[in-house]
């Protein structure tokens, strides 16, 4: 397992914005986990460790793209019907045979082998049958309806590059390259703890002034999406010596460390004295809200990461700057989620400096287009602001009022997660 130095994080200057937080991860870790073969099927949603090029052409060979009558161009009636006699039959999957003469047609079906010097396929719906000819209209161009072996890809191409994460599309896309197995990064381990004395886990009989445990449950599924393997490493107490202990103890079987709660500077916020006597510990000063504090570090050479503990918080802090954080160490290539424009159903005034993330749902604006409407309770605890919305709108760090109506950029959760 790679180890990360105490300073890789190391960060002086004063309230950092979020691209320079992204820049900072992007320029001082590495990819920390292996790579493995696995086969095809077992692919989805995994990392690959290689570029793939093309092992051979997409198509194969030159075939048919519909069901109809194979010709030669050279052999139609310029500007008018052309019959010709039907000289064979040749369905997907069967060899073409002897090549028909000038002057004739092929019944073929799509995804057939082109027969040797036929360039032109005609529709059926196009074409009429009478007894042993076919009659085909005028006006078809040369290479109509036909595939050219390598149109899709050509052999050698690169099709796809490491660090992208497999989708089942790009499944579809190597099947039909012949592959049957890739090498992929390792899963990324990812250890996940909440802390807090008050905090019991759900099923648990609650005791006096304690919650149940959402953020937890919530970090485990964003890890697993992010393609990671989630370890439930439970509830830390607060007491700075159980939390160096436990994160000490943990650090040496995971690949990242993630918290929730206790990174404040309160006196009950034990998080920062325990990885600092276990590791290192910077709080990146970020200009993000909902999200403060968030603390990145080190903790046995294995990176940590520190989030707030209300749950929108942790779920924007997550996704901003956890989840490219994973992917730095996972050697997936990240790229930030492209927000699209929506008329805003609300005004707000925000400091500048800061970028912000309002909880919004989505209504039409009566004008063909989408409005946010903004949740009606912006505390970071409340759970329903991320039940009831279906993202966030991004203000950005320039931006210090909008009003009604205006244009703003709208990240659907789905993007996120």
């Amino acid at each position: 397992m790679a180890q990360l130095s105490n300073d890789c994080f190391a960060f002086g200057g004063a309230l950092m914005r979020l691209d320079e937080a992204r820049a900072l991860v992007a320029a001082r870790l590495s990819p920390v986990v292996g790579v493995e073969n696995v086969p095809l099927f077992a692919a989805d949603g995994r990392v690959l460790a290689d570029d793939i090029g093309a092992p051979i052409p997409l198509p194969p060979f030159f075939n048919s793209a519909v069901d109809g009558y194979a010709v030669r161009f050279a052999d139609l009636t310029p500007g008018a019907e052309t019959r010709l006699p039907v000289a064979g039959r040749l369905p997907a999957g069967a060899a073409a045979g002897a090549v028909p003469g000038a002057g004739s047609a092929v019944r073929i079906f799509t995804g057939a082998a082109m027969p040797e010097g036929f360039d032109t396929v005609f529709m059926q719906e196009d074409a009429v049958r009478e007894e042993g000819d076919v009659v085909l209209p005028a006006g078809l161009s040369r290479g109509a309806n036909a595939r050219r072996a390598g149109e899709d890809v050509e052999a050698g191409a690169r099709v796809l590059g490491a660090g992208h994460r497999l989708s089942p599309r790009d499944l579809a896309l190597l099947a039909g390259l012949g592959l049957s197995e890739v090498a992929v990064r390792r899963r990324l381990r990812v250890g996940i703890f909440s802390t807090g004395d008050e905090l019991v886990a759900p099923g648990s009989p609650l005791g006096p002034a304690q919650l149940y445990d959402a953020n937890r449950a919530m970090l485990l599924a964003l890890a697993a999406r992010a393609g990671c393997e989630p370890r439930d490493l439970g509830i830390l107490p607060d007491g700075r010596d159980a939390v160096r202990d436990a994160l000490a103890a943990a650090a040496g079987d995971v690949d990242l460390l993630v918290t929730s709660g206790g990174v404040s500077t309160g006196e009950e916020d034990h998080v920062k004295a325990a990885v600092e006597a276990a590791g290192a510990l910077t709080f990146w000063r970020v200009g993000i809200k909902p999200g403060r504090p968030v603390a990145l570090g080190v903790v046995g050479g294995t990176a940590f990461v520190g989030l707030p503990g209300n749950p929108a918080a942790v779920l924007v802090t997550f996704a901003m700057l956890a989840r490219p954080l994973i992917a730095r160490l996972a050697g997936e290539t990240w790229r930030r989620p492209l927000a699209f424009p929506v008329r805003s159903g609300f005004a707000y005034r925000k400091k500048a400096g800061r970028r912000e993330y309002v909880r919004c749902a989505l209504a039409p604006d009566g004008a063909g287009g989408l409005m946010a409407l903004k949740h009606p309770r912006e505390g970071a605890g409340v759970v329903t602001s991320l039940t009831e919305t279906a993202g966030l709108v991004e203000l950005p760090e320039d931006t210090t009022a909008i009003a009604a109506g205006d244009v703003v950029g709208f990240l659907p959760w789905s993007s996120l997660l």
